[in-house]
């Protein structure tokens, strides 16, 4: 695509922006949420470059295909990225049923409540670590809101949130990412057979196109606006009551 910027030079602008960011804080290295789509894939690469192996990915299934998590371990082994595996159903399932003590959880509170066990898991074995916790939206979730807040966009680095889909991609491929991964439909695993598309109603080449050059068809443009003016909350910090009296 034409609008994807120079693959090389983008990788090593984020390896060095990552070692600059975490030295910084006077961290050792990134944790990074291994999912088996090609977001997580790119950052844990970008972070093995960039860190060696002090780093960490950690797959945290929560009532995830299976599938998700062998393609999660087939990265790692890819890429030789220090991973591990945290089961997630137990503490999700004994949440829930505390939760609906106070009332039915809602089918969107079920699913966002795995995105912010992950980021809570993550942040517990990144602290114990000195590592910072990267998340792994890129540009297009960002602008349309497609993240869960305080879920997958509770981050302490967010190196993809300036890349399109497609550059994505080209990173992807670039790193040695398995070709699997690459051409796999993305999905926030949510639900059997969920991908990001269905549920946004826009195919992230027509993102690209319009956020790169501005150009979409009339109907197309509108959705897209729609969904960064409904998730502005989203990307703004919280708000703060200061009192005038």
């Amino acid at each position: 695509m034409a609008h994807v910027r120079d693959v090389a030079k983008l990788a090593g602008f984020i390896e060095q922006w990552l070692r600059a960011r975490v030295a910084e804080a006077g961290a050792r290295g990134i944790a990074v949420g291994l999912s088996g789509g090609i977001d997580s894939a790119v950052v844990a690469g970008l972070g093995r470059r960039a860190f060696g192996r002090a780093m960490l990915a950690l797959i945290m299934p929560c009532h995830s295909a299976p599938s998700d998590a062998e393609d999660a371990r087939l990265v790692a082994d890819a890429l030789d990225i220090p991973c591990g595996t945290v089961d997630l159903v137990p503490a999700y399932e004994a949440l829930v049923e505390e939760l609906e003590k106070t009332g039915a959880l809602s089918e969107p509170a079920r699913a966002n409540l795995k995105a912010r066990l992950r980021m809570s898991t993550l942040y517990a074995a990144a602290q114990s670590r000195s590592l910072l916790v990267c998340g792994t939206s890129n540009k297009a979730e960002v602008v349309t809101g497609y993240f869960t807040k305080f879920g997958d966009s509770a981050a302490d680095l967010l190196p993809l949130a300036d890349l399109l889909k497609g550059e994505v991609r080209a990173v992807a491929a670039h790193l040695g990412v398995p070709e699997r991964i690459v051409k796999k439909a993305p999905s926030a695993g949510f639900w059997e057979g969920q991908t990001d598309e269905q549920d946004m109603g826009i195919a992230y080449d027509d993102l690209d196109r319009y956020l790169a050059t501005g150009e979409a068809e009339p109907a197309l443009r509108e959705r897209i606006e729609e969904r960064r003016s409904k998730s502005e909350h989203k990307r703004r910090p919280v708000p703060v009551c200061v009192p005038d009296v």
